[in-house]
């Protein structure tokens, strides 16, 4: 069997090492932090099987209005960044036409469908149960106009895909979520969705699985990538660390390290913040606050609120805007108490423009794999794309 680094111990990183374990592989994660520390750390943790289609860029000129004159708390943007995001937005807005919705679409409901499978089996064995939810995932609409919309829309889609929708009244919310204070019309319930209460304990308990099975955990510089003769060479903290195989799954990072050899992956960073607040009680469930665009969800540190999507470079300084927003918001839904952390956290979603992630062989190397650009969806999505990496690898 193969010897196989993989950059990356994200969710995607350590779900791919330990698919590629199960298949007898020898395998060594590598970061230069601890599992779980960076993008998956700071998601609404929800495994989202109601998510069968990409998100498209709007195309009706009403919302890219509000967008474009910053009135949608769902995107933000600055004039400093737009040089470096103009390209890949200009792709995702060539992407999102009907027809090529559908075509990602069809890729992407078969990623999804299997998502909670792939996850239970990794759940169970890493013992990680206590973390779980599957109360599904709420959103919560403050006009009756609004629910009344998204109750017919979400209904042809529900059907569309087989899926298990509600859609409770105010008073029906209320009697499953009784933390919620404020004037609503109702919520739209997806029963299928899971939830996790600290996502990124949730890839440390997958990462002590690999370790306990035999893997290798080591802090590294994945930027030290070298191919060395018919090998590859990373540095560890250790010395050098050589393999016949590279796996990169660094997220929002993996760009930067494939382009320096030749492969050009516009990338499309959506950056999120979250911060928790203290609260008497918890949800049963995350909720998406539609008209204001965050999430709230109760976590084991407090009630999380990650906001939309800010489109700016990686080392960009933080803009609270959105989060102040989103914690005014959820201030008229709970009893919001104090935050918890001093400092907002922040990270990327790793977005490509045609809304399909990246999980192939790299065309013009042997023995380096590409396993990135997940969006949304890298926390949902990690043992699936692991999985069928493992695969492609298998029979290369």
């Amino acid at each position: 069997m193969a010897e196989i680094v993989v950059l990356g111990a994200g969710m995607v990183g350590v779900s791919t090492a330990l698919s590629l374990q199960a298949r007898g592989h020898s395998v060594v994660v590598l970061d230069r932090k601890s599992p779980g520390q960076e993008t998956s750390f700071g998601n609404a943790g929800v495994i989202q099987a109601e998510a069968m289609e990409p998100y498209p860029m709007p195309r009706d000129l009403r919302t890219l209005w509000s967008y474009a004159t910053g009135r949608s708390n769902d995107i933000r943007w600055h004039l400093r960044d737009l040089p470096r995001v103009i390209a890949p937005l200009a792709r995702y807005f060539h992407h999102s036409s009907p027809l090529r919705h559908q075509v990602a679409g069809a890729v992407y409901a078969q990623l999804i469908s299997r998502a909670r499978a792939d996850h239970e089996c990794l759940i169970d064995a890493a013992g990680a149960s206590n973390v779980i939810h599957k109360n599904g995932l709420g959103e919560i609409h403050r006009s009756q106009a609004n629910l009344d919309a998204a109750a017919t829309q979400q209904n042809a889609y529900a059907d569309r895909y087989g899926l298990t929708m509600r859609v409770l009244s105010q008073s029906e919310t209320l009697a499953e979520d009784s933390m919620f204070n404020g004037t609503f019309a109702g919520a739209v319930i997806w029963d299928d969705s899971w939830s996790c209460s600290n996502p990124g304990a949730l890839v440390a308990a997958y990462a002590a699985l690999f370790q306990n099975r035999g893997g290798h955990i080591i802090t590294g510089d994945a930027s030290s990538l070298k191919q060395l003769g018919s090998g590859w060479h990373v540095t560890g903290q250790n010395g050098a660390i050589t393999a016949e195989h590279m796996v990169v799954a660094l997220g929002p990072w993996s760009p930067q390290l494939v382009e320096r050899f030749g492969y050009h992956h516009p990338m499309l960073l959506k950056r999120g913040y979250h911060i928790h607040h203290r609260v008497n009680g918890t949800l049963s469930r995350p909720y998406l606050d539609t008209q204001h665009g965050y999430v709230m969800a109760s976590m084991q540190d407090g009630l999380r609120l990650t906001t939309g999507a800010e489109l700016c470079s990686i080392d960009a300084p933080q803009d609270l805007t959105q989060l102040h927003h989103a914690q005014k918001a959820a201030s008229e839904m709970v009893d919001l108490g104090d935050p918890v952390e001093n400092t907002p956290w922040h990270g990327h979603r790793p977005f490509m423009p045609d809304m399909v992630p990246v999980i192939q062989k790299a065309p013009h190397h042997k023995g380096l794999w590409f396993n990135f650009g997940h969006g949304h969806q890298g926390f949902t999505l990690g043992p699936t794309s692991g999985e069928i990496l493992a695969d492609i690898i298998g029979e290369a």
